[in-house]
């Protein structure tokens, strides 16, 4: 025994205008779809997980990071440092 496909044959399909259009009127035969998960995520126990901890951390070194070298730039143009 074999599976059905999933969409309908063009071929056979009623109300088929060439190039894959539908007559006014007509509605186009159902395709199979997946959608939604198979089982919910459970909730955190906290509010806040490790991961946005972790988030958080690498994005304050990154504006510090930035911050630095924006004032290390300004402090050369300004001929501060030699």
């Amino acid at each position: 025994m074999t599976a059905l496909p999933p969409d309908p044959d063009p071929a056979q399909t009623p109300d088929l205008e060439p190039g894959g259009g539908v007559t006014p009127g007509a509605t186009p035969p159902d395709s199979a779809q997946t959608s939604g998960l198979g089982e919910p995520e459970p909730r955190p126990r906290n509010r806040i997980t490790p991961t946005s901890v972790a988030t958080i951390v690498a994005l304050v070194l990154l504006i510090g990071v930035f911050v630095a070298v924006g004032v290390l730039l300004v402090l050369k143009m300004t001929g501060t440092t030699g």
